[in-house]
């Protein structure tokens, strides 16, 4: 498998995914802004939508949307624990929580990385986005990860999306099951390994 990522984005979770799973993987390094891999290929050849993460399976095909590529990632190892058994209350529950990453957290990130956005704008966001980490917030100061007492793939995306909150002057201090759910992950040999990785990616 390929999986084709960038620095500091939301690639991050499928490839410590992948780290935790021990599964074999080749990391291909995308430029976001020319599109191109490090190697001088077309990445919209791979991903006509030209983002990242992408995953290209041995036999050539490609699964795009972090969500969708760690739910295959997980059921590849089913052993592993990462998702729950397919057809489970569990397994919906985790559902519920990529799909609220997705389009609360992730989504609520997103525009604050536009240059053209005025600051106004930025602080209406802002104040959404918080008020959804505070639901994130209670869900954490009951357990210690999403599902409850085991890392999933959904802490993965969570750990993720999160760290984008230093480029905005967010302390995650202000919520200390956030908080303590960051430096939890963070100290996780495949996290560390991941970011060693985009660490040296982005100094090269």
């Amino acid at each position: 498998m390929k999986l084709y990522y960038a620095p500091e984005t939301c690639s991050l979770s499928p490839h410590i995914v992948l780290r935790e799973l021990g599964l074999p993987f080749e990391l291909v390094q995308v430029d976001n802004r020319t599109k191109r891999t490090v190697d001088g290929g077309d990445f919209l050849a791979i991903n006509p939508k030209g983002a990242v993460a992408a995953l290209q399976l041995d036999d050539g095909r490609v699964l795009t949307e972090g969500a969708a590529i760690v739910q295959y990632l997980a059921d590849l190892k089913p052993e592993a624990g990462l998702a729950p058994a397919k057809d489970s209350w569990d397994r919906v529950r985790l559902q519920e929580w990529l799909n609220f990453i997705s389009s609360e957290i992730h989504a609520g990130f997103s525009p604050l990385f536009s240059a053209e956005l005025a600051e106004p704008a930025k602080t209406v966001l802002k104040d959404r986005l918080f008020r959804r980490l505070g639901t994130v917030e209670a869900a954490l100061a009951a357990e210690d990860y999403l599902l409850g007492g085991r890392f999933s793939v959904a802490d993965a995306y969570l750990f993720t999306v999160l760290r984008w909150a230093r480029f905005f002057a967010i302390d995650l201090q202000r919520w200390p099951a956030i908080a303590g759910f960051m430096a939890r992950i963070g100290d996780r040999a495949s996290v560390r390994a991941a970011l060693d990785i985009e660490t040296a990616a982005k100094a090269a």
